[in-house]
């Protein structure tokens, strides 16, 4: 393989991994705000507050989602580049155009089983500190 074709799916695989690490700090971090969020929930006198952990948990999913389509298009680039032939190589980093749509990458059991969960646990624990 010609050394700019290697150089150019160095880039896309770069591109891809930045992607993954994105997904992984997101979740990361969805998981401490709502964590914090109740904490200060259950410490205040208005427990009222911890019903805004939805928020974040939902912008999060957004936001992972994003970066799941971005990581998506990024490898369907990388198949493209993968089958050109040495003289092709431009070093273009446009992906192709969507071949999923946005709400997929939302629904996807990537985002929708850990973000589902993450949900209903606020959702459970809001009920229970609501009612107690």
């Amino acid at each position: 393989m010609h050394e700019n074709k290697i150089a150019h799916l160095n880039m896309i695989q770069g591109t891809i991994q930045r992607m993954a690490a994105n997904s992984g700090i997101l979740k990361g971090w969805a998981v401490t705000l709502v964590a914090a969020i109740f904490a200060l929930g259950a410490e205040d006198s208005d427990q009222r507050l911890i019903v805004i952990a939805i928020v974040p948990v939902l912008m999060f999913w957004l936001l992972d989602a994003f970066y799941l389509r971005q990581e998506r298009r990024f490898r369907d680039l990388y198949g493209i580049v993968r089958q050109k032939s040495d003289e092709e190589i431009d070093f273009a980093m446009e992906t192709p155009t969507d071949q999923q749509a946005a709400f997929g990458a939302f629904v996807d059991p990537v985002n929708s089983v850990f973000y589902g969960i993450l949900l209903a646990v606020v959702a459970i624990l809001t009920y229970l500190l609501l009612n107690s």
